[in-house]
């Protein structure tokens, strides 16, 4: 990766870390949980080699980007401004923005609500969502024995605790437990009732699986990098994110059923375990009537979660595509 630049820049009041790649038009790429810049790595290459100016930030809370204490820090606001405040930093009137995850939700309102700095969108596992008539947290699933992974974020140092007790255990956990390699093995997600469920007694990881051996998207050099950031940040600006959703839902209040308007496009693995999250078939399946100009949806066979990791070469040519035609 010699040819990536690294640096740090002012944009919304706290200081980003960007790697960046190429000349040309301006494509933000935005990671999600628990992840960094180096999601990216293979798309910042791609896009450079195809004629763009690649950039990847660490996300507010991550890798070398400052990390407010305050949790009401975290709000969608802030980090759609992030993003929207490192536009005029790169001097750059519009981009194309990316977002996989939790930057998926970022690039779909910075599309919203800028579509003339935004041209285009694409979301990467995380479909646009529409505003839900009920607080968020008082509809997620809970059961005497479990609940559900966003509630179990809620606390403030219980996820903390339980991840950075062995830093490299739980990454390895969560990267290879949510992949489409690890799914393979259980003969796809399994029940959907079950997706996304920390049992009361035992933690997050209880349920995942440290691998033997690692599928071959992913190499031991990888884990280490994620290792050692997360080692150094610990992981609580990233669960700072989950613990703004009912405080999102209030402030997107005047935005409800206000649709993306720029074109877009849509990726995700077909053993992705958010497609089993309840109602995201329908959501998906009527994805055009929030998204009017969405030009396609891709659905990549045997891929899971971590989709521009695990399938790089076909989520390189669907952006680039995508881009090229805008």
């Amino acid at each position: 990766m010699n040819d990536l630049k690294h640096r740090v820049v002012e944009t919304n009041g706290i200081r980003m870390h960007i790697a960046e790649s190429g000349v040309g038009p301006l494509v933000v790429l935005c990671h999600g949980f628990p992840e960094s810049w180096y999601s990216w790595r293979h798309q910042l290459h791609a896009l450079a080699a195809a004629g763009f100016h690649a950039v990847a930030p660490d996300m507010r809370g991550y890798g070398q980007t400052d990390r407010p204490r305050e949790i009401d820090q975290y709000t969608i606001l802030h980090l759609v401004g992030d993003i929207v405040s490192l536009l005029d930093t790169l001097g750059s009137e519009t981009a194309v923005i990316v977002g996989h995850d939790w930057g998926a939700p970022v690039a779909w309102y910075a599309a919203l609500f800028r579509p003339d700095r935004f041209r285009g969108v694409i979301g990467l596992s995380v479909p646009f969502t529409p505003r839900r008539p009920a607080r968020p947290t008082s509809i997620m699933p809970q059961t005497e024995g479990a609940l559900f992974y966003q509630l179990y974020f809620q606390s403030p140092g219980i996820a903390e605790a339980e991840f950075e007790r062995d830093v490299r255990l739980s990454i390895r956990s969560l990267l290879y437990s949510a992949s489409g390699d690890a799914l393979r093995q259980q003969d796809g997600a399994g029940d959907s009732g079950e997706v996304g469920m920390v049992p009361r007694r035992g933690g997050f990881l209880s349920r995942l699986t440290n691998p033997a051996s690692l599928p071959n998207w992913l190499t031991e050099a990888d884990v280490d990098f994620y290792v050692s950031e997360f080692t150094r940040t610990g992981f609580r600006g990233g669960l700072n994110w989950y613990r703004n959703i009912d405080r999102n839902w209030e402030l997107l209040a005047p935005v409800s059923g206000v649709q993306v308007t720029v074109p877009a496009l849509y990726i995700a693995g077909n053993r992705d375990l958010v497609l089993a999250f309840r109602g995201m078939d329908q959501i998906i399946a009527n994805l055009s009537k929030f998204v009017p100009q969405l030009r396609r949806t891709l659905l990549l066979p045997g891929c899971g979660h971590w989709t521009q990791q695990e399938r790089a070469q076909e989520v390189n040519q669907a952006v680039i595509e995508f881009v090229r035609r805008l």
